[in-house]
């Protein structure tokens, strides 16, 4: 199989190409580094089996060009973190449904199978729990330009199934609940590398709000197996599907738990949200997925644990420098 993936540089992206060429397939991706990093992909670049092309999702003719060569599309490239969604709305949108839809046109004038990336974001401020696949979505006020990922990533999967519906192209959506894992940057706002890194050095861990609202990370590596499993079964076209896992953890207990982990000193700092990101932001109380349908369509099964994550994170860290050159060592 010869696997097409874009934003293939970034850190669920990178795991998923590694995994792909371990099983004995060809790889190629295109990513434009906004997010991404060549470091991430170094290590992969001697593979017989890989190709890479730094250039964006934007370039018709390229992106043409290797979707034709391709068996399967992964569409990961889309922006990511809160912070940069809030930062930049206008890129978001553009970036997530402007892509999506070129990849999809494509793929649909040669039939190739897609993969569409989702998020859990797109169940809004539901507080039906856990969230499962058919259930209703529920934004926010358009005035609040944190849901505009959300809403973009939600125009990705109507999409995504109008294609399925009218051009008969065999494609997939999985929703992501809070990857994590070795390669991961805190950089747009992703909580758990970000705590690790504070608490290697020994800085204040940042919780954002009152710390009561909850997560369930789930570790790339099972995240990039269930998306493999997902795209090779016939029986997956035209649905959607939860990747992820169920252990639910408070951002305040995460936060307690990386200071244990690292043995760090640090304190927790609580930083109010409109400090954060500006007035007005709004952010979803709890994400759990249900994970059955995914379990009893292609037997994705999370095996991984929240202090494996974590533990993987820090081994992780503590093997890159620092940006003042000091190597992260655990702290006594």
């Amino acid at each position: 199989m010869r696997a097409l993936i874009t934003g293939g540089a970034g850190f669920v992206g990178s795991h998923l190409a590694e995994k792909l060429l371990a099983l004995g397939h060809d790889v190629t991706i295109l990513d434009d580094l906004s997010t991404g990093s060549a470091e991430n992909i170094c290590h992969l670049k001697s593979h017989v089996a890989f190709e890479y092309h730094l250039d964006t999702i934007f370039n018709r003719q390229l992106l043409a060009e290797l979707v034709d060569l391709a068996d399967v599309v992964f569409h990961l490239a889309a922006a990511v973190g809160v912070r940069r969604i809030v930062e930049y709305p206008v890129r978001t949108i553009k970036t997530n449904v402007g892509g999506s839809e070129l990849v999809l046109e494509l793929a649909a004038k040669k039939q190739k199978r897609v993969l569409i990336t989702s998020t859990s974001e797109v169940y809004g401020k539901s507080t039906k729990l856990p969230f499962s696949e058919r259930d209703d979505l529920v934004f926010g006020s358009t005035y609040n330009s944190r849901w505009s990922y959300a809403c973009s990533k939600a125009i990705d999967e109507f999409l995504a199934l109008a294609y399925y519906r009218e051009k008969k192209l065999p494609v997939t959506i999985v929703r992501l609940f809070n990857t994590a894992g070795p390669r991961q940057t805190g950089q747009y706002g992703m909580v758990l590398p970000t705590f690790v890194r504070q608490a290697l050095s020994g800085e204040a861990l940042t919780v954002f709000g009152t710390g009561d609202q909850s997560r369930c990370f789930g570790h790339v590596h099972d995240v990039v197996e269930g998306m493999v499993a997902c795209v090779t079964s016939t029986k997956t076209v035209g649905e959607i599907f939860n990747l992820g896992n169920t252990e639910q953890i408070s951002i305040t207990a995460l936060a307690t738990k990386i200071i244990a982990a690292t043995g760090s000193k640090s304190l927790i700092r609580y930083v109010p949200y409109s400090q954060a990101y500006g007035e007005g932001f709004e952010d979803m109380e709890h994400r759990i997925p249900d994970l059955s349908k995914a379990h009893n369509c292609f037997g994705y099964t999370p095996k991984r644990s929240l202090d494996e994550i974590i533990a993987a994170v820090i081994q992780h860290m503590q093997q890159q420098k620092a940006p003042s050159g000091v190597v992260f060592s655990h702290v006594a």
